[in-house]
């Protein structure tokens, strides 16, 4: 059921690769409740992935762009600004990797160059982002830039290795930078700490499939799907959350306010 929240509005959408992506599902969700949107992800990505179906289900362009690139960014803002016909009112930032993950280098045996690549790619990107925004007053007044993290950035989390680094100095980001945006021009910096999810990104964290259940296990709603995220995303682009900005936002089951189940015990004193 669609409730025309973003009715009249319009955005970027970073991350989406292929129908499993909590960013497909987000720009799916804001285009049922009225948005226009431009769709963004890397040339690799847009090559490997089926984001043309995206854009075609959404009716809306795809503009290739590295989130680490300034320049790539510079280009889509603007390209952004000429579709929409001048400023805009979200953005979703879904980006996240980590090539020491990917290699199977464990958090002890760092490869720090590896290392700098999962900062840059998972967080500092988001800096960049927001700094081109802001430069280019690309966001109208109230507008709202929300970007995924993990609750690993809080507590430790076997496997999560150094993306928990990067979803840390992705919060951190999301406050400087809010206050800094809040005060210029109102507008609303946010991340969503949400449920483990089987994504396409998240299969590739070793013990994901155990991670999941624990989680699952361990919230008293279970954890949240892609699809529930989307839904969520879509209610801090809009209207209704005008004065919610700063925060990190956990849409995860109530997994990050539990310390022990009855389920999980159950399952703990089996395995003793």
């Amino acid at each position: 059921m669609a409730y025309g929240l973003l009715k009249g509005k319009k955005g970027i959408v970073f991350g989406a690769l292929n129908d499993q992506s909590i960013a497909w599902k987000a720009a799916l969700k804001a285009r049922e409740e009225g948005a226009e949107l431009v769709l963004t992800n890397t040339p690799v990505s847009i090559r490997l992935g089926t984001i043309d179906q995206l854009a075609s289900q959404c009716g809306a362009i795809v503009v290739p762009a590295d989130a680490t690139s300034m320049e790539d960014l510079d280009t889509l803002v603007d390209k952004a600004m000429e579709q929409f016909g001048g400023q805009f009112d979200f953005v979703l930032h879904s980006v996240g990797m980590s090539p020491n993950i990917r290699k199977s280098r464990p958090y002890e045996d760092t490869n720090y160059d590896f290392f700098n690549k999962t900062l840059d790619i998972s967080a500092l990107s988001f800096h960049k982002l927001l700094n081109v925004l802001y430069r280019k007053d690309a966001l109208k007044e109230w507008g709202s830039v929300v970007a995924l993290t993990y609750i690993a950035a809080q507590r430790t989390f076997q496997g999560y290795n150094d993306m928990a680094d990067a979803k840390a100095l992705l919060e951190s980001i999301a406050r400087s930078f809010g206050a800094i945006y809040g005060k210029k021009r109102h507008v609303r910096v946010n991340t969503v700490s949400q449920s483990p999810t089987k994504t396409t990104a998240g299969s590739g964290i070793a013990g994901m499939e155990d991670m999941f259940t624990y989680a699952d296990k361990m919230s008293p709603l279970g954890n949240a799907s892609a699809s529930d995220c989307a839904d969520y995303i879509v209610t801090l682009f809009s209207d209704l959350t005008r004065h919610v900005t700063m925060q990190t936002l956990y849409h995860d089951g109530g997994f990050s306010s539990t310390g022990l189940t009855a389920d999980a015990m159950e399952i703990f004193k089996k395995g003793m």
